[in-house]
């Protein structure tokens, strides 16, 4: 009788998963999932993503329940978890989700030593979290495409699987199932008072919801900050609460524009996971060096991470990531060239801090997005530089977003929000809110000059 482990890592579903259905193929199967204490020491577990998760294993554990089987969780490093398991269940293959980290990675091959070891096989499916794997996609001498658009033409033409039948009914071996972790259990500390909902089940309402309409005005509203017109699935895809290949088809069955700009965004995701994977140190390295020598202001980081800069689309951008453990995209790139192109700072503690507070904060995504930002990633254009002004006033317009997330501008009207500085003395005397911690265009000076060292 052949016995299976489905080990569950970031595949946080039971639709379209092919780590739990190939499991349910044998004659028994058990599903587990391992509080690795690696991750729970590490600088990556924060309150926002522990309420999530927590939130998205009881739904894991209920849905698996439904169908007659049950989710296991474990404590420890996860190979020895594993191990025991097999051992207990005689199970002879151990299925899992490939990812890209270099967590990940190091995770996968020292499973495959410790399983081998005792003549259990270790199948990684890696078309579990992306809709085309790292790797799939390659250029003649290397391991990875570092120009996006290239890359999203191969992405576009390249077949893939079709989604994969949920499991009706799951033949489980029987084993104590342990409790299931609370957020404070997973990491202590306060989550921002409006993230969103964990679990496969909330994730499913949003994307039918988004699909619904949303999703046809998104090539002409994504960059429409007040109007929030965004999908806002990511922490969903990022725990794959979602697959992203239904994601994908379901968005290409729906068709028109909008449902081809979203799909764009599922290349980037895939993009910058094959970046990864290929270059796992360019989550704490420059993947294209400038030479930077970054100033160190501890006083100007924390009014940036603060939402105090004086600027107000920065400030607002900032409070909704304290709030919501989410920010709209375009709002992302703005702060982040702020901190690098305005400040000078160095990327790496913005990313650092949006990982403290993301509820989708991936590892792949955040790093390799705020590197674009710093021209020190993939972009072509590494000295690219905004006009923050400009930005907020063709984004939003009337300003709605800043006073939504900025109350003491509540009462400046229209898009004079933007530069409370500007305002008349006896009106800008009435408003407690900073003046610009630096002038915006002498800075921009300053970069230039630290860029041509």
């Amino acid at each position: 009788m052949r016995t299976a482990v489905a080990l569950f890592t970031r595949d946080l579903r039971v639709a379209d998963n092919p780590v739990l259905a190939a499991a349910a193929e044998a004659d028994r199967m058990v599903a587990l999932f391992v509080l690795d204490d690696a991750v729970l020491a590490g600088d990556f577990n924060r309150p926002n993503r522990a309420g999530f998760l927590a939130e998205c294993l009881a739904d894991l554990r209920a849905a698996l329940r439904k169908r007659g089987g049950d989710l296991v969780v474990r404590s420890g490093a996860t190979t020895d978890q594993v191990a025991r398991l097999a051992e207990q269940t005689d199970a002879t293959t151990v299925h899992v989700a490939g990812d890209v980290s270099g967590h990940a990675q190091r995770r996968e091959e020292r499973l495959h030593k410790r399983l081998a070891g005792a003549g259990v096989e270790l199948r990684v499916h890696s078309d579990a979290l992306f809709v085309v794997p790292p790797g799939r996609i390659t250029p003649a001498g290397r391991d990875h495409m570092a120009v996006f658009t290239p890359y999203f033409r191969r992405w576009e033409a390249t077949t893939t699987r079709p989604p994969v039948p949920t499991p009706r009914r799951l033949h489980s071996v029987r084993v104590r199932s342990g409790r299931l972790p609370t957020a404070q259990g997973i990491c202590d500390g306060v989550e921002s008072p409006e993230r969103p909902a964990g679990g496969e089940r909330e994730g499913r309402r949003r994307m039918s919801a988004w699909l619904r309409g949303p999703i046809d005005a998104y090539a002409d509203r994504h960059d429409d900050l007040a109007g929030d017109a965004t999908s806002r699935l990511s922490p969903y895809l990022h725990f794959g609460c979602l697959s992203p290949h239904e994601l994908r088809a379901r968005a290409v069955d729906r068709g028109g524009a909008g449902a081809d700009a979203f799909v764009r965004q599922l290349a980037w995701r895939d993009f910058h996971a094959q970046v990864l994977a290929a270059r796992p140190d360019a989550a704490a390295a420059d993947y294209r060096t400038r030479g930077d020598r970054w100033r160190h202001d501890p006083a100007e980081f924390d009014a940036w991470r603060s939402g105090q800069t004086g600027v107000p689309i920065v400030d607002a951008a900032m409070r909704q990531l304290r709030l919501e453990g989410w920010m709209h995209n375009r709002a992302r790139m703005l702060v982040a060239h702020f901190l690098i192109k305005t400040l000078y700072l160095d990327w790496r503690a913005g990313a650092a801090h949006f990982l403290d507070l993301l509820v989708d904060g991936d590892i792949a995504n955040n790093t390799m997005n705020w590197q674009w930002t710093a021209g020190t990633g993939t972009d072509t254009r590494p000295n690219r530089q905004y006009n923050l002004i400009r930005q907020a006033h063709r984004h939003d317009p009337h300003g709605e977003y800043v006073r939504r997330y900025l109350p003491e501008l509540a009462t400046i009207p229209g898009p004079q929000v933007h530069e409370p500085w500007r305002l008349p003395p006896d009106v800008r005397d009435g408003v407690d809110y900073p003046d610009p911690i630096v002038d915006l265009m002498a800075a921009r000076e300053r970069f230039r000059r630290g860029r041509d060292r």
